[in-house]
This record gives C-alpha cells, structure tokens and sequence, in this order.
C-alpha cells in the first residue's frame, strides 16, 4: 500500500486549503484513514480520522468546525478540507491508513501547509 499526499501550499490567515491522499495497492482495504501533522518542536498530532466504511469522523478540537475530513472509496482517496486557516495549523501534514483498527500502518510522504499572518 502506498500513500500519496499531496494539496498543500501557502495561504494566508483565513484562507482555505484541500488535501488529497490518494491510496493504492493491490484490493486496498482500510479500517480508517487521517490526517496527521508535525509542527518543529512538537509531537505529531493526530488532525482527523474517518473509519473508511462507514465515514464515522472525529476531528482535534483545535480545528473543529474548521476542517472537514471525507473519502471517496470508489477512488480510495480521502480528503480533508481546511478553512479558516490559521497560523498555528503550519506544519507537515502527513496521511495514514490504519488496515485493521489496531495502529496506523501506512503513511503518506507528508505535504507542507503554510499559514501566513
């Protein structure tokens, strides 16, 4: 399985983002897919995750109501959406699939977000 993440970029406070991880591999299945970030001095945190059947979603409460985490299964691609950036979302923002519910298996190159004040 091989993820391929990709969407990030400059922006300025308040504007808006979309990332894209764009999974393949032979019959991919996944448990759940999320987004993840690292910002320098700081642990990786986890962003959001969606459960790959039945969209079950749950968001950090640092970008709740802001980013919106989605996947299309017939292109196994998932999405995250992110408006109303803001400074402190800048980080490496790195994709994840989880193939059986016990931990995060696959990872995505990781794409840079740059959110100017």
């Amino acid at each position: 399985v091989q993820l391929q993440a990709s969407g990030g970029g400059l922006v300025e406070a308040g504007g808006s983002l979309t990332l894209s991880c764009a999974a393949s591999g032979r019959n991919f299945k996944t448990y759940a897919m999320g987004w993840f970030r690292k910002v320098p001095g700081k642990n990786r945190e986890v962003v959001a995750q969606i459960t790959w059947l039945s969209g079950i979603t749950s968001y950090a409460d640092s970008v709740k109501g802001r980013f919106t985490i989605s996947r299309d299964n017939a292109k196994n691609t998932m999405y995250l959406v992110m408006n109303s950036l803001k400074p402190e979302d800048t980080g490496v923002y790195y994709c994840a699939a989880d193939p059986s519910g016990a931990r995060w298996h696959y990872w995505g190159q990781g794409t840079q977000v740059t959110v100017s004040s």
